[in-house]
Order: C-alpha cells, then sequence, then structure tokens
C-alpha cells in the first residue's frame, strides 16, 4: 500500500495547482465510497484504506494522520477534534468529544496581567500556557476500538511513508509559514522544520520532509497511544510545556494521563423534513447552527434568490440572535448547566424568529430567555477562536459515515513542537476575563473544563433516517455560518454539493456584518447598509469539504478557498 499511495501522491501533488478549477459545479462523483478532505495526500490515504476494506472510521483516522503531515498549522496529533458517527447498520448518530482539557495547575487568572487586565491574543498563544491537554490519539483509539475493521497499525501506514519521504509544500502552507514568520522563529523545533538552514522559510513545491513525526507515528501505531499519554513522549511533550521561553505551562504527565474522551448526546433537529444532527457542548456548534436554521424555517427561503438583499438580510439576523444565545449559555456541560432542550425549543425559537424584522437590521440582537434554564444568564462572552482547524467527510460502501473537525486552534497552535508535530494553543479558546460586573463567564479557564468551541461538524439524514449529507468547516467563531449557510444551499436550493460550498460567505456574529471579499456580495454593500447593517469585507477563508448521497451514488466537493479535494470509486 504504501509504495503505491506515495506514486499517486506524487501525480496529485502534481496536479494540485489545477485541482480547483477542474472541480465539476456539482462536484465530484464516485458510487462505492468517497473521501472529501483539506489536501490530496490525506484524501488519497483515505481512499486508499477504504479500497483495503477499511471503514468510514478507519478512513477518517488514516486521512487526519496524513493531514498532520501535510497541513500541520491546521491539525494534528497535538490538538483534539470532534467526531460524529453514522452507523448505517442501526442508523444511528453518534458523537464522540475528542476536545482538550485544562491542566490541573490552570487557574481563571491564568490570562490577566498585574493591573488584572487581559493580556493580549498575540502573547497568549506562544507558548506552553496556551497548551491544553491533547484529544485526538485519545479519540482515534476510541472509535477504532468500538467501531474500526482494519487493524490500528495499517491505519498510520500513509502518515508514516508521508512524513518519511515528504511532500511538496502546498500553496497555503508556504504563506502562513511568511504570516507567522516571528512566531514560528521563537522555538527550536519549528524554526528548523519550517525554516532552510539559510533562515529563509520553505517555499510553495519545496520538498518537505519530517522524520521526526514518522518515528512518534511509528511508535504510537506499534505500542498504542499509551506511549503518548504516559510513557516517554508524554514525558517530553510536558518537558517542553513547562520549560517554554516564553510562557511556561503547567501541565503535567498526570494530566496527559488522565485525559478521557466523552461519548455526547448528539444535537439534533428538524430541517425541511430533514434531521440535522452536529455536536453538542463544549462545542456551540450544533446548536447555533441548528437556531439559524430553524428560525429560517418560517421563511421560504427556497422561493428566494441565494444571493437576493432579502436572503443575506434574513440570514445575518437569524445568524444575529443565534449568535446571541450561544455568547452566554454554551460551555463545558460538566461545569455549567447548558439549557440545549431550551435552546432548540421550537417554540422559543419562533419566538426569537419573531424578532427579525424584514426591513430593518437589528444593532445588537439581547440573549433570550430559553425554557428549562436552571441558572441565572451569565455575562457576555464573545471570545474569538482563530482558524487554525481542518475537516474530512467520509462516507463507506455500508453507508457508515464520518465528520469530523480537528483542531491545534490558530495557525501552528502555540508554535510548540515537539518530536514532528505542533501543540496546540486551545486553552486560548476559553474567556480571558474570568467576570465582568459580577458575574462569572461560563467559559471561564477551570482545572480539567474544555473550552467552548465553534466546530460543527454534521450529518443530514432524510425522513427514513438514511444518510443524506456529511459536511463540516474550518474557521474559527464563523464555522457555524459557514455549515448553516451551505445547508440551506443543498436542502433550499437544490445546488450540487460544490456551488452550495461556493456559495460566497455571508456571517454575522451578532455585530457586523461580514461578507467574503472577491465576490459578488460586495455588490450589496450599500443595500445591506441602507437596512441597517454595519458592513465590513472580510476573508472568509473556509475550509468546506461534504459529500451527498444520491439516488445516483455520491457526490463530494472540496472548498476551492483551500488545497482539498474529494476523491471517491
Amino acid at each position: 500500500m504504501t509504495r503505491s499511495l506515495t506514486t499517486l501522491a506524487l501525480v496529485f501533488l502534481l496536479a494540485t495547482a489545477s485541482v480547483a478549477a477542474e472541480r465539476p459545479a456539482q462536484g465530484v462523483t464516485a458510487r462505492q465510497h468517497m473521501v472529501a478532505a483539506a489536501h490530496p495526500l490525506a484524501a488519497e490515504a483515505g481512499r486508499t484504506i477504504l479500497r483495503r476494506g477499511g471503514n468510514a472510521i478507519d478512513a477518517a483516522i488514516a486521512t487526519a494522520l496524513v493531514l498532520n503531515i501535510v497541513e500541520p498549522q491546521s491539525a494534528g496529533i497535538g490538538g483534539g477534534a470532534f467526531l460524529v458517527f453514522y452507523d448505517a447498520a442501526s442508523r444511528a448518530v453518534r458523537t464522540y468529544d475528542g476536545r482538550e482539557t485544562a491542566p490541573a495547575g490552570a487557574t481563571p487568572d491564568m490570562f490577566l496581567d498585574a493591573n488584572g487586565e487581559p493580556i493580549r491574543f498575540a502573547d497568549a498563544i506562544i507558548g506552553g500556557r496556551s497548551v491544553g491537554v491533547p484529544g485526538l490519539l485519545r479519540l482515534f483509539a476510541e472509535a477504532h476500538r468500538r467501531h474500526g475493521a482494519l487493524p490500528w497499525y495499517a491505519l498510520f501506514e500513509p502518515a508514516i511513508s508521508a512524513a518519511e519521504e515528504g511532500f511538496a509544500v502546498p500553496p497555503r502552507l508556504a504563506a502562513a509559514i511568511v504570516r507567522e514568520d516571528r512566531a514560528l522563529r521563537v522555538f527550536r523545533e519549528s524554526r528548523e522544520h519550517f525554516y532552510r538552514n539559510d533562515g529563509t522559510p520553505r517555499q510553495q513545491g519545496e520538498w518537505l520532509r519530517n522524520p521526526a513525526l514518522a518515528e512518534t507515528l511509528r511508535d504510537v501505531a506499534r505500542q498504542g497511544i499509551d506511549v503518548f499519554y504516559d510513557g516517554p513522549l508524554a514525558h517530553t511533550m510536558v518537558e517542553a510545556i513547562r520549560t517554554s521561553n516564553p510562557s511556561p505551562g503547567r501541565m503535567t504527565v498526570g494530566d496527559l494521563g488522565a485525559y478521557q474522551i466523552r461519548e455526547r448526546e448528539p444535537v439534533c433537529g428538524t430541517y425541511r423534513k430533514r434531521t440535522v444532527c452536529g455536536m453538542g457542548p463544549p462545542s456551540s456548534g450544533g446548536i447555533t447552527a441548528l437556531q439559524i436554521l430553524t428560525k429560517l424555517g418560517r421563511f421560504d427561503m427556497a422561493r428566494r434568490d441565494p444571493q437576493s438583499i432579502e436572503t443575506l438580510h434574513l440570514f445575518a439576523e437569524a445568524s444575529r440572535l443565534a449568535y446571541a444565545d450561544r455568547d452566554v449559555f454554551i460551555a463545558d456541560p460538566a461545569f455549567v448547566d447548558v439549557p440545549t432542550g431550551g435552546l432548540l425549543n421550537e417554540t422559543y425559537l419562533r419566538r426569537r424568529s419573531r424578532l427579525i424584522d424584514l426591513k430593518k437590521a437589528a444593532r445588537r440582537a439581547e440573549p433570550g430567555e430559553p425554557p428549562f434554564r436552571r441558572q441565572a444568564a451569565a455575562p457576555v462572552d464573545d471570545t474569538d477562536e482563530a482558524n487554525g482547524t481542518t475537516h474530512l467527510s467520509v462516507v463507506d460502501r455500508n453507508g457508515n459515515a464520518v465528520a469530523m473537525t480537528a483542531s491545534i486552534e490558530s495557525a501552528f497552535g502555540s508554535r510548540l513542537m515537539v518530536r514532528g508535530f505542533l501543540l496546540n494553543n486551545h486553552m486560548t479558546d476559553f474567556a480571558f476575563r474570568p467576570r465582568r460586573d459580577g458575574q462569572l463567564a461560563v467559559n471561564r479557564v477551570e482545572p480539567g473544563k474544555r473550552p467552548r468551541s465553534s466546530m460543527a461538524p454534521t450529518i443530514v439524514l432524510d425522513e427514513r433516517d438514511r444518510l443524506e449529507m456529511v459536511i463540516g468547516s474550518p474557521g474559527g467563531p464563523r464555522i457555524i455560518a459557514y455549515v448553516a449557510q451551505t445547508l440551506m444551499g443543498v436542502v433550499d436550493w437544490r445546488l450540487g454539493i460544490q456551488e452550495a460550498i461556493d456559495l460566497p460567505h455571508i456571517v454575522n456574529r451578532n455585530g457586523e456584518t461580514e461578507i467574503e471579499a472577491g465576490t459578488s456580495l460586495v455588490a450589496h454593500q450599500e443595500p445591506l447598509k441602507a437596512m441597517g447593517h454595519r458592513v465590513s469585507v472580510e476573508e472568509l477563508n473556509s475550509g468546506l469539504h461534504g459529500i451527498i448521497v444520491t439516488a445516483r451514488g455520491l457526490r463530494g466537493g472540496a472548498d476551492r478557498r483551500r488545497d482539498g479535494v474529494a476523491l471517491g470509486d
């Protein structure tokens, strides 16, 4: 398998520059199985595993491990993920939480300066203080134990091969190295990997190997995840975190050994007779995307042009209301009583939807009062999230599916690299200011807590609970809007998956209405402003990867804004 994968990888890498132009508008088609991911080599690894008889879980793991090599700025074994799994035999959706946790030594004030004010985000993310306990490998091991088909070691072979033999640096990675130049040079191992001996950054098309990561993955493949969570590798990580200069961290080997994934109840709702299922808290993605869709359910969106002023206004206002609730009520349910049922209550959402003025934008939405709430409203926490994230979608020949969004938080995470992989900076997803006006923030730092996320891996089922769609995206807090808009594209406007992914983005996080730079929406600035929107033009760089099931087979789409592809047989 390894040699054939490498040969195919070379073909794909040579074609990467023209991939976007060749994507059919309706999406790539396949009859048996499919993988959509953020790099051709990663998608090919997943397809190879499917061809060998692996299932969707196996292919997702293999794909994600290769993404650690070729998209190191976005995700990897030093971070975490949320995984949504559709079991075709039982027609059931299961969700697994591999989100990072705060070390036992973490404190609510750890991101405040001597005057009690939050430190700059750019300073907070660099170094060991920002590193949460990684969950990705524990998630993979548990998902494989419960659902995997191929041997554990086989899932690592493509990534080990890619790390040893190398790959051509893709455009996004080359640009990210330049963009993060100053921070990437802080720590020796990151500096040596991403820069040449003369100190110049790696260039697009340059061949890049990672023998240190190949050895790390070989150890985990042979010895299991204990080597990562309780063995020599755990001690190496902790040493790097606790001695980092600047910003030493507080993690211990005990924190790593204590980490557990959580299987959580999926968050599901109905939209246009489909069942839409996603990740519940500590992710805000599933709840907030469903809130947007449900608020729009009373409008006949199918009769509206996807890019009309009216459509953009309605989507922005529904989003504004949903983000207002998100910023107050959602955090780790082990620490906060999240009123999930109330936030998705149809009567409550209909009432919230009627706050939308068809002619005028709200300046700012106030959070609602959802039913079943058992604690007082907390202060608004609009903590931002960076974009060091990736998403992959898989459907296997038996109809099982995986939607998985993985992350190390900002680009290149904490910038700390250990044994060939980058450590996350997910601690900065917590609220830096633990209290406002005497009230505690629900997303404040606490030992063992999981920071709130916006990741929204999503699976859509038809009226008979059969698989219809798998979708998700990176993009920080904008992920929610990207996913909701793409779902509407397929369901309301009957677009092909690639067409839906290609829709120009509009985002409102209860503030400015952001429209995507370089798209047709830029021409709508003045009409939106006339309705009261505060408009900004932004680079809304999603990374949507999706698959839909049709009567003729599978159709997959990959975001032209990134380097990904959909591949199938």
